[in-house]
């Protein structure tokens, strides 16, 4: 990264940012000098502004993007780092839960880079969406999230296309990391104690990456996971 700019100063929306990766990114963020904004459920750190948001409601997550922009006075990046994932056969995860997945990982994705667009055209800034391992590869009991992360895949590489020139988009792929994101899974679907995964930090670094190119120059895709992840290649 030799010669690439600093992300001092600049201003960056995480959603999902009070734990797991966004947490970690928020840290990236302001240890560089940068000014993290969070969308989440949950406060995040200490004096980080924030705006509290179910993001599976998607006209409520565009409401709070444009609210934390307007109050920043614009935006520099926004990270889509909020996620979520309930395991289980199609027959058995109701209703409602496989749609609030889907809600959550795709939709709200796309609310909230729809609302931070302007300001991102006008700032021309960068955004970085976060897929995963399983949004390039299907695996069993997983139909919502990965019907999800897909989604996630084809959006970024269709709005890249859309955006060249404009607003740099960067698609990050990261597999499994040591996150809370598995403590509320049944047993059978929780990583054992010999899995392989990544430390969020690594994959929080990556995003700075992307977020530190100069103009010009866009990282378009990122697969960042730990050596033995069983879900990539």
């Amino acid at each position: 990264m030799t010669g690439s700019p600093p992300v001092t100063g600049r201003t960056v929306l995480v959603t999902g940012g009070s734990s797991g990766l966004g947490a970690a990114v928020v840290t990236a963020v302001a240890r560089a000098g940068g000014r993290p904004l969070v969308i989440d459920r949950q406060p995040p750190g200490d004096g980080v502004p924030w705006v509290e948001c179910d993001l599976a409601d998607t006209r409520a997550a565009e409401v709070a993007t444009r609210q934390l922009a307007e109050r920043s006075g614009g935006l520099d990046a926004v990270v889509t780092a909020a996620g979520m994932d309930v395991p289980g056969r199609l027959v058995d995860v109701p209703a409602d839960t496989w749609e609030r997945i889907v809600t959550v990982d795709l939709l709200a994705t796309v609310a909230v880079v729809r609302a931070a667009l302007p300001f991102l055209e006008s700032s021309r800034g960068s955004i970085v969406t976060v897929a995963s391992t399983l949004g390039v590869k299907a695996v069993s009991d997983a139909t919502a999230y990965c019907a999800a992360k897909f989604g996630v895949v084809g959006f970024t590489r269709s709005l890249a296309a859309e955006l060249a020139g404009q607003v740099n988009v960067t698609l990050l792929i990261p597999g499994g990391m040591r996150t809370a994101f598995f403590d509320e899974r049944d047993e059978q679907y929780r990583p054992g104690p010999d899995a392989s995964l990544n430390d969020p930090a690594d994959s929080a670094a990556a995003v700075m990456f992307a977020l530190a190119q100069p103009p010009g120059c866009a990282v378009r895709e990122m697969v960042v996971c730990a050596e033995q992840e069983t879900s990539y290649p």
